[in-house]
C-alpha cells in the first residue's frame, strides 16, 4: 500500500507486541541515539546524543494519525523508530494524542538510557507498555554490545529503571538481545532482571538483518533457563501476525533496508 506517511510505518506485526502501529517520535535521515548497538539494523552512522529536542511537531503526527484507514486491526500504538524515542521533548503529547485519536494503549520501546531523568519518566509515565532495554549486567558488555555515550554507565541505567519501576503503574517489560557476545552475561542479567519486578521478560536475538548472527534456537533455550522464574517470552517461540504496513517504504528505511517501489 502506497501512502504520504511521513511519521507512521505499521501496522507492523511484532512477536512483542502483536499487530503495532509504528510512530516514529525521531524521523531523521540518520539515528539518532544513546547507543550505537552493535546489533543495530539501521547501519546508517549512529548520531550520538543525550540531548531532548522536539524532532516533530505533535501536530504533524496528530494529521497523520487522522488520516489512517478507519478499522486496523491494531494492538497497541508503538513509540519507536530510528533511535532513542524519549529523545523526543514531546513524547508525551505524541502518546496522549494518538491514544485520544486511535483509542488504543500506547506502548513505548526504549534502551532505557534517559530513565534517569525525573522530567523523561514523568513524560512516559502513563503510557500503558513501557519496555526497557537490558543487554548487559557491567559496564564492560555495555561498551562491547550497546556502545554507549561516553557520559552513560551501567550502573546510573540500571538507577534510572529502578526509578521508573518504583512508580510505574502500567504494563512494564526488560528486553534483553543475546549475542554471542553476552550470552555468557545471562546469569548476571537475570540477577538484575530480579530486582526490577517486570511484569514481562523478552528474550530477543537479531533474525531480521544485523551485523551480528543470531543465536540458534537451542542456545536461546540454553539461556532460558536462567529466566524460569519470570513470566518470559522468546522470539523463536511467539508468532507473528500477518500484517500490512501503512507506509512500507518507511517501515524499511527504520529497519536500515531501502525500497524504492
Amino acid at each position: 500500500m502506497k501512502s504520504n506517511f511521513k511519521y507512521i510505518y505499521g501496522p507492523v506485526s511484532s512477536w512483542r507486541l502483536g499487530s503495532s502501529l509504528g510512530v516514529d517520535p525521531l524521523s531523521q535521515d540518520n539515528k539518532i541515539c544513546s547507543f550505537d548497538c552493535i546489533y543495530c539494523q539501521i547501519k546508517e552512522p549512529s548520531l550520538l546524543s543525550l540531548e531532548r529536542k522536539v524532532f516533530v511537531e505533535t501536530e504533524l503526527i496528530a494529521d497523520e494519525l487522522k488520516a489512517l484507514p478507519s478499522g486496523l486491526d491494531i494492538d497497541y500504538v508503538t513509540l519507536s523508530g530510528r533511535g532513542e524515542p524519549t529523545l523526543a521533548l514531546n513524547i508525551k503529547d505524541i502518546a496522549r494524542a494518538a491514544k485520544s485519536i486511535l483509542g488504543q494503549p500506547t506502548a513505548l520501546l526504549t534502551n532505557s538510557t534517559m530513565l534517569s531523568r525525573e522530567d523523561v519518566r514523568d513524560d512516559i509515565s502513563d503510557i500503558d507498555f513501557v519496555i526497557a532495554k537490558l543487554d548487559a549486567s557491567s559496564d564492560k558488555y555495555l561498551k562491547v554490545v550497546n556502545r554507549p555515550d561516553q557520559d552513560l554507565n551501567f550502573l546510573s541505567i540500571l538507577k534510572g529503571i529502578k526509578k521508573f519501576r518504583a512508580n510505574y503503574k502500567g504494563k512494564f517489560g526488560i528486553q534483553i538481545m543475546f549475542l554471542n557476545s553476552n550470552k555468557s552475561e545471562a546469569k548476571g542479567i537475570a540477577q538484575v532482571v530480579s530486582e526490577l519486578s517486570p511484569d514481562e521478560v523478552q528474550l530477543n536475538t537479531p533474525l531480521r538483518d544485523s551485523k551480528v548472527k543470531a543465536l540458534p534456537k537451542e542456545e536461546m533455550d540454553k539461556l532460558a533457563v536462567f529466566f524460569k522464574d519470570f513470566n518470559t517470552v522468546s522470539v523463536y517461540d511467539k508468532e507473528r501476525k500477518k500484517v500490512e504496513s501503512i507506509s512500507r517504504k518507511d517501515t524499511m528505511r527504520r529497519r536500515g533496508k531501502h525500497y524504492d517501489s
